[in-house]
């Protein structure tokens, strides 16, 4: 039995309404997703509508002797706070309430570590819990120290989550040092890869969203409506944060034309600066795309707030002009949406169901080969080697046998026309 069963997390929420928020409802709502994302109780909630969060408490003296008694009377041994909290609020209420505090950010970095696979991944995640831990390290040493653990089953890393936190400034240091030197290595890998991917004139479609919006489900149907191949799915679950690690599929169209298909972390809001610091490599991988699929549960009421908390986060890492395709996802959960559906750059569609993954193919094959140009091309029979390379890195229209050699209607590329100028006869 692991700790999280032995010890059921019972826990009370509470949040700052500032003026002007009109999501306040739906972020409070999206923690308590969060909380029962890593097996937390959520038995209520504590709300303070105030012009701006306190700056010593988070909210006000009265709202903190409240809070206590909650907790006494639910018997929650938990306290999340909607945001993060900055060292002296933690410290301020980790004395006043005399229970287990946590924030936004520490619950966010728990679920991260838990869903992490790769190596990177985890060390992507490591690095933002240091680096949240080291300016926290008193409060953090008193909140935690309680019961040993952030929720649940703790903190996953070597840092925060111990039960002690006997780590000292200068160790944290170090160990940050450590995993930013190997987490670049580990992106200027990437960096060859990306161009190698660039150098071979593959378009690079990649898929971005909130999180459970889909990503994966979607990234499965085109591979498998494309390809046919179950063996490049990835992993999809119904869960927030289900998929941390960036996955790379090729997929070639029935026309034979290729693609490079690469999905990224979702987003959530408030999603916490370190760690989009820490995934900023991975995410990468959309700033050098052709086209961005950008999924949306357009079943959700609050789907507007979440792709502008996307379209944020994507600034935040420098993703900019690029060509962007609205997928508006779990159309058949939504009320009264007609799908499936296409207007302009935009595409309503059921990843689920299956329901406009032909349409959404079409307009891939569409945005990313829009540049492609047709050439006919007069290839002599002794250069063997360009009929095979174009029959298998190009779109080949029509082949047919000439005395002097073999004639080819392709489409391909500038790239590759430039390349292969001394045997076009006519465009």
């Amino acid at each position: 039995m692991d700790e999280m069963e032995q010890l059921k997390e019972i826990a009370i929420l509470v949040g700052v309404e500032e003026q002007n928020d009109d999501h306040f409802e739906y972020e409070l709502e999206e923690l308590g997703n969060l909380a029962a994302a890593v097996g937390v109780k959520v038995v209520g909630s504590v709300v303070q509508k105030l012009e701006r969060k306190h700056p010593t408490g988070y909210i006000g003296k009265g709202k903190i002797d409240e809070v206590r008694l909650f907790a006494d009377e639910a018997g929650a041994n938990l306290i999340i706070f909607n945001d993060e909290l900055s060292p002296s609020q933690l410290r301020n209420l980790e004395r006043d309430l005399e229970v287990k505090i946590i924030d936004r950010t520490m619950l966010i970095l728990d679920i991260f570590a838990r869903r992490a696979r790769t190596h990177e991944a985890r060390m992507q995640v490591e690095l933002a819990e240091l680096q949240y831990t080291l300016p926290r390290l008193v409060g953090l040493r008193a909140s935690l120290g309680r019961q040993g653990g952030g929720t649940g089953g703790g903190f996953q890393n070597k840092g925060a989550g111990e039960t002690k936190l006997e780590l000292d400034r200068r160790k944290i240091e170090e160990q940050i040092a450590k995993l930013r030197r190997e987490l670049e290595g580990m992106k200027q890998q990437r960096d060859v890869q990306r161009k190698q991917r660039k150098r071979s004139g593959t378009p690079v479609v990649s898929i971005v969203g909130y999180t459970n919006a889909g990503k994966s489900t979607l990234m499965n149907r085109i591979l498998s409506e494309a390809d046919g191949n179950e063996a490049k799915t990835v992993m999809e679950k119904d869960m927030l944060f289900a998929t941390l690690d960036t996955s790379v599929r090729s997929v070639t169209l029935i026309d034979r034309k290729p693609f490079i298909l690469t999905d990224t972390v979702g987003f959530v809001a408030k999603l916490p600066h370190h760690l989009v610091k820490a995934f900023r490599s991975t995410l990468e991988e959309a700033r050098e795309a052709d086209l961005l699929l950008h999924v949306v549960d357009v079943s959700n009421p609050e789907y507007r707030h979440m792709i502008d908390i996307t379209n944020k986060t994507l600034q935040e890492v420098g993703v900019e002009d690029i060509p962007t395709m609205y997928v508006y996802n779990k159309s058949d959960l939504a009320n009264d949406v007609e799908f499936p559906r296409v207007q302009d750059d935009q595409i309503w569609l059921s990843a689920k169901t299956g329901a406009g993954i032909d349409e959404l193919v079409t307009l891939i094959e569409h945005k990313v080969y829009q540049k492609h140009i047709t050439c006919k091309l007069l290839i002599p029979f002794d250069r063997g080697d360009l009929v095979s390379y174009l029959n298998e890195e190009t779109y080949v229209k029509s082949t047919e046998y000439e005395e002097e050699g073999t004639l080819m209607v392709v489409e391909m590329d500038e790239r590759e026309r430039k390349k292969l100028e001394e045997f076009i006869v006519s465009h």
